[in-house]
Order: structure tokens, then sequence, then C-alpha cells
């Protein structure tokens, strides 16, 4: 599998050196920062977005985002998204019957908490089109997070809805985080 085109033979030297970054601290070549290369001020704010990404604030745990950008993933049906997000899940205490959940019912899982459930659910509402976010469930959701909790939940489903959507319309395949 291609992407629907290739990446630019010659990238500018400052490109260069964030991909070989994020290649070496993924073990992966990585199409989208290479096709990003082609307009350089995509590929820089995509970087900085990425580079600012929330790995662990408080209550909003490794385990809990991990849980967002495997549920924003699967929502957004990104194979990209979804081989990267979900790769080693394991190692942040998601058991097989939780990740395979994600993809269907996650009430009848035991094991999640219920503020993980309504963070499944509310990210879920994030990745769906058209956007329609029920005054129940909002409320349901600033009852069990902080403000800034609310905003951590939203912004890191939204920012793996912007690498599905633009992966998407790239035609990047899986990176082979699964192998």
């Amino acid at each position: 599998m291609f992407p629907f085109i290739a990446p630019p033979k010659r990238i500018p030297l400052l490109l260069r050196l964030g991909i070989w970054l994020s290649e070496r601290m993924t073990g992966k070549t990585l199409l989208p920062p290479r096709l990003l290369a082609w307009y350089p001020k995509a590929a820089i704010g995509s970087g900085v977005m990425e580079a600012l990404v929330a790995h662990e604030d408080g209550r909003m745990d490794k385990r809990m985002l991990k849980l967002i950008r495997m549920s924003a993933s699967i929502a957004a049906s990104c194979p990209f998204c979804i081989d990267m997000n979900s790769h080693e899940y394991r190692r942040y205490d998601i058991t097989d019957e939780e990740a395979a959940s994600l993809r269907g019912d996650v009430e009848q899982v035991t094991t999640f908490s219920e503020r993980e459930k309504l963070a499944i659910a509310y990210t879920r509402l994030i990745s769906a089109t058209p956007l329609k976010f029920h005054p129940d469930m909002v409320e349901k959701v600033k009852a069990a997070f902080s403000e800034r909790e609310f905003v951590i939940l939203a912004s890191t489903a939204a920012q793996v809805n912007y690498w599905a959507r633009l992966i998407q319309a790239l035609g990047i395949p899986p990176a082979g985080f699964g192998e």
C-alpha cells in the first residue's frame, strides 16, 4: 500500500531533523511528517502540536490517555492511528478484553472505571460526525472531570481526530507498529 503522493525528494534541514527524531523515537519510517514536508508550515504546526500532547497529568494518567487515543482512532476508522495508538496497550494495564471492547460495548466490561467509560463515551462523541453533545452527557463529564481534565480529554481526542483525517486524506497506510 502506498500513499496518494510521494514525499518530496528534498526536505528542508529543520524538517529532516524533526523526522529523524520522531523516527528514532518510534523505530519506524513515518510517512506523515515526510509528506507534510511538501508544506513546511503544516509540518511545523503539526510537529508542535504533537510535541505538546498530554502524556500524564494528575488523574489523567497514561492508561486513561491511551484509552482516549485508542477510542478516537477506532471511532475515526483510521488504520494508521489504530496501529500506532493501540501499540503496546498492555504496557498501560489495558487488557485484551478492554482493548477489544473499544470497538463495541464498553459498558459490559467490569474492569473499566466509571470515569474511563465516560471518557470513552465522550471521545466517541468528539470523534463522530456531525458533532452533537447532549447536555446530560456534558454535565456527566463536568461532574467527573475537573476543568483541566475536561480540556485534556477533549484536546487529546481532537488531536487524534486531526491526525486521523490528515493521514486518511493523504492515503497513508499503517506503519507496522503492531508487528
